[in-house]
């Protein structure tokens, strides 16, 4: 019997890495000193989630896929990816500016490095006074303009700047060159895939003076050059129901700001899907049987059971993701 599933956290140390993931959402990632990113639920090669609770506790990610296939995954979504797991599910803390980056689509990711593209999102949990972040660009552009800015010092210039606040909700589908600013904490959902090409990286230097490599000849074919009149997703918060904030070929995204206890009959998602608890704590009800959730954990319901209540202690902000059905 499945039942829903908690990971071990993996914690990743970054250059730009802070403390929020321990100060705010309340996880020991020591003997680090700083953590730039949580990977909560991941079926990445050699960075596989494991199994924290329960029966199947210390097994990974990817044997509980090859064990109960489509009454883990959906049967849709098992015959779409077999036992590759679709989604990582992290927190970022960035202490400081991440690099300007891009992240290749599906056919370039495939032909280059065998791998899924990286659509992603990203939900704000909290921000410092005037933080910032990059998405796309503020002009009309074209390869040709974007080389001439990149050469002459200027790209940063003819970047999408957005002051950003707590709730605020950024789609960036693979293309999108982008960074997250300084001060931010944020929940990020994307496709299963650990390819970024870096275009700049400030000249900073690691601990042993060292830069970073850089990819700017293999971002010029991944970049979409268009420009967009919105890159910050627009929603209207609702309480007790869940509000969609991101729909995508990959996966969609509801947000949900629950008081009282809400039935949730998810059937038709024919799919896993994983809550991210963004606030307050609350408990997944099935059957007979109750899994607590609270802020900073992630939870992974399995598609075979589709049907629960969430019941809130108090008040709870959950993300509910799960695949797009195409």
């Amino acid at each position: 019997m499945l039942y829903p599933l908690k990971f071990h956290p993996i914690f990743k140390d970054k250059i730009w890495g802070g403390k929020k993931i321990q100060s705010i959402l309340k996880k020991d990632f020591s003997p680090l000193d700083n953590c730039g990113e949580s990977w909560e639920i991941s079926g990445v090669p050699d960075n596989e989630s494991k199994i924290k609770n329960g029966q199947l506790s210390g097994k990974t990610l990817n044997q509980i896929i090859k064990e109960f296939k489509g009454r883990l995954l959906g049967s849709r979504v098992y015959e779409r990816f077999e036992n590759e797991f679709p989604l990582l599910i992290k927190f970022i803390d960035a202490n400081d500016d991440l690099s300007i980056q891009v992240h290749p689509e599906d056919d370039l990711a495939w032909k280059r490095h065998k791998s899924f593209g990286k659509t992603e999102m990203w939900y704000i949990i909290q921000a410092d006074n005037n933080a910032e972040l990059i998405a796309g660009f503020n002009k009309e552009m074209d390869k040709n303009i974007y080389m001439d800015h990149f050469h002459n010092g200027t790209l940063m210039d003819v970047l999408n700047r957005e002051k950003v606040k707590a709730g605020d909700v950024f789609f960036i589908p693979a293309g999108r060159i982008h960074t997250i600013g300084k001060g931010l904490l944020l929940a990020e959902i994307q496709q299963s895939s650990d390819v970024t090409y870096r275009i700049y990286d400030f000249d900073r230097k690691d601990s042993n003076g060292n830069t970073r490599e850089l990819h700017i000849d293999e971002a010029l074919d991944a970049i979409d050059y268009n420009f967009y009149p919105e890159y910050k997703s627009k929603y209207n918060d609702k309480t007790d129901q869940p509000v969609e904030i991101v729909r995508s070929t990959y996966f969609t995204t509801n947000k949900l700001s629950l008081h009282s206890k809400i039935f949730r009959d998810i059937k038709s998602f024919d799919s896993f899907v994983i809550y991210i608890c963004l606030d307050g704590q609350g408990h997944i009800e099935h059957n007979d049987s109750r899994t607590r959730i609270v802020m900073g954990e992630v939870l992974l319901m399995p598609a075979e059971i589709d049907h629960y209540s969430l019941i809130p202690e108090g008040q709870m902000k959950l993300l509910e993701t799960y695949i797009t059905k195409d």
